[in-house]
């Protein structure tokens, strides 16, 4: 297909828009994944939006996306106003923001710091900090306290991130309310706020979020500065650490210095290596946090899935069941019917519905032309809930992901290509082995330690989808029974 028969964005079809500003009218920030997706079965896979004065090329199609992904980070970047953005809140970027060479170098030294061996040998602290929300979900369960669930599953998650990545406990578990958990809680909302926002007006004005915000910011910075100083001096104790760092900071301080001996600019500055532990935290708090809340949430919801799991958890467990420091790796890699859980509530409610990025060069997208610089908007979640690739698309049916009970049309391996819940192609998620492995040990605990009693919605309807940069279910609250 020649240039000259090739579509063009402004002829696609698209939403009704409003003279300046397009279609934001029709949107609301907190579920415009459900906006863009309510578009996508109007108007097709592939259409037009307009926000303000700004077209985006909208793409809902699953082959055409994993091919975008591929052509990362040459041909197509995140949106530049994230970093932008990041950057006017004092944010240092990291891997998650960084392009180009800058990141290939980041993602070398990220990737081997979240490799599978190195993960394992952390595996004992893991289930110390897994044991540490087991103590406090029984203190609940004893009072006949209802547990706010997201807040209790970030605090897992970030004491985690926190151990592995920096060698520190920070133990958000078992500190009072003043956490980094709580600071942490309000960059990404600010992040997806700010991005979205027609004028900036925190160019000329504060709100009070905005002034909070601030604060948490200034926190947030001084203890990665407590972080880093922290390494160094671990480094300075133990020269052989140089040769073999024990956590992914560590390695990154190592690197930078070698780049100021050499002046070579190879290795990782000190804003760099500032950003990744910040990305670190937030990354590895929001994204595995929300996916265990909606899994405990659609298993609740279904007794016979929860029934099945149950077992499967006592039976692989044994004499280890409700105890997390007797769990190994291989005991939480032997339970498939968990993986299938895990996989089938990622397809349903991905905590990352779309993908926002921009076009490096002047490409093509089907028959679409693109020119350089175009905003695209990648639906993440139509086809993973569409008729065309699954049976009964909507429902919550983990025997999907199991290759000896799949659907005769569906293989549980080509399913991992429609439903992409940790993106595609070189910039997939470099903690996924990690965010698994969480998963797993949090509700391998969970099942083999509580009845769970209830999992309320705040109307006590269907939980509610809320877009704060990941999706979330909205004041999701648990109650438990001990075993």
């Amino acid at each position: 297909m020649t240039t000259a028969t090739l579509r063009q964005i402004a002829d696609l079809p698209h939403p009704p828009t409003k003279p300046f500003l397009g279609n934001l009218t029709q949107i609301k920030r907190e579920i415009i994944h459900q906006n863009v997706e309510a578009w996508a079965k109007q108007y097709g896979k592939i259409f037009r939006m307009r926000l303000g004065g700004r077209d985006l090329l909208v793409v809902a199609d699953h082959a055409l996306v994993a091919e975008v992904m591929r052509d990362r980070p040459d041909g197509w970047q995140r949106n530049p106003r994230v970093r932008m953005v990041g950057e006017e809140m004092g944010i240092p970027g990291g891997v998650f923001s960084a392009e180009g060479e800058a990141w290939r170098l980041q993602r070398r030294i990220v990737m081997a710091g979240f490799a599978p061996a190195q993960i394992r040998q952390y595996f004992p602290q893991m289930a110390k900090v897994t044991a540490r929300l087991q103590s406090r979900w029984r203190k609940a369960a004893a009072a006949g306290t209802a547990l706010p669930l997201q807040p209790e599953l970030m605090r897992y998650t970030v004491d985690t991130i926190a151990g592995l990545a920096l060698g520190d406990d920070i133990n958000t578990l078992e500190a009072g309310d003043d956490v980094i958990q709580q600071h942490l809680d309000k960059v990404l909302p600010s992040v997806f706020r700010r991005v979205l926002s027609p004028i900036p007006y925190w160019r000329w004005f504060r709100t009070k979020a905005d002034r909070e915000l601030d604060t948490s910011v200034v926190i947030i910075k001084q203890e990665i500065t407590r972080f880093v100083n922290q390494a160094r001096q671990q480094l300075a104790r133990d020269a052989a650490l140089r040769k073999k760092p024990r956590n992914l900071l560590q390695a990154m301080l190592v690197a930078s210095e070698a780049a100021a001996q050499e002046s070579k600019g190879t290795g990782l500055d000190d804003l760099a290596v500032a950003g990744n532990v910040l990305t670190m935290l937030l990354a590895g708090e929001d994204t595995t946090a929300n996916t265990i809340a909606w899994l405990i949430y659609l298993l609740h919801r279904h007794p016979e899935c929860l029934r099945r799991i149950n077992e499967e958890v006592a039976q692989t467990l044994g004499p280890v069941a409700g105890n997390p420091n007797g769990f190994t790796p291989e005991l939480m890699d032997a339970m498939p019917y968990l993986d299938a859980c895990i996989n089938e509530a990622m397809r349903l409610k991905p905590v990352a519905p779309f993908l926002g990025l921009h076009a490096l060069r002047d490409t093509q997208i089907a028959d679409v032309a693109v020119p350089k610089g175009t905003l695209l908007w990648a639906v993440l979640r139509h086809d993973s809930v569409s008729s065309e690739y699954f049976q009964n698309p909507s429902a919550f049916d983990p025997t999907r992901w199991l290759a000896s009970e799949s659907a005769p049309n569906l293989s549980a391996s080509s399913a991992k290509r429609v439903a992409m819940p940790f993106g595609a192609g070189p910039r997939v998620c470099p903690g996924r082995y990690l965010a698994l492995l969480e998963m797993k040990m949090s509700m391998s605990m969970l099942l083999s330690s509580f009845t769970i009693v209830s999992v309320d919605t705040p109307d006590g309807g269907e939980a509610k989808e809320g877009l704060y940069f990941t999706m979330s279910p909205q004041g999701l609250t648990m109650r438990l029974r001990a075993r």
